[in-house]
């Protein structure tokens, strides 16, 4: 986007009282990373439907693959980084491996991103 595309004010001017809030309600730097690489794991439309399948039901890897139509591996992969993120959790189950949503926190983290797109 060219510059002459973005609105900028007449002239620079500062609104010391504002900036200096602001900057005292502003996360740390490690707090902002971590915040932006959770969103980055929202950013694949596989996960997403992992998410979504999982909103409905715990499920083994082979109802996850069986549902979205890809392989175990893929499933795999896919879940491996859900569950670094902390978005799901698993238990074992015999000879399954039964995941599941974290907690409602995900839930409520896409349910705002639909209704931002839906509106």
């Amino acid at each position: 986007m060219a510059m002459n595309d973005v609105e900028l004010c007449d002239e620079f001017c500062t609104h010391s009282e504002i900036v200096l809030k602001t900057k005292t309600q502003m996360p740390d730097d490690d707090e902002l990373y971590d915040l932006a690489e959770l969103f980055k794991v929202f950013g694949d439309s596989t996960r997403i439907k992992i998410l979504f399948a999982l909103f409905e039901s715990e499920m083994c890897v082979c109802d996850i693959a069986e549902t979205l139509k890809m392989t175990q591996s893929a499933i795999s992969h896919q879940l491996k980084i859900l569950k670094q993120s902390k978005l799901v959790s698993n238990r074992r189950e015999g000879k399954s491996i039964i995941y599941f949503l974290a907690d409602d926190h995900v839930r409520t983290i896409i349910d705002q991103g639909l209704n931002h797109i839906e509106e």
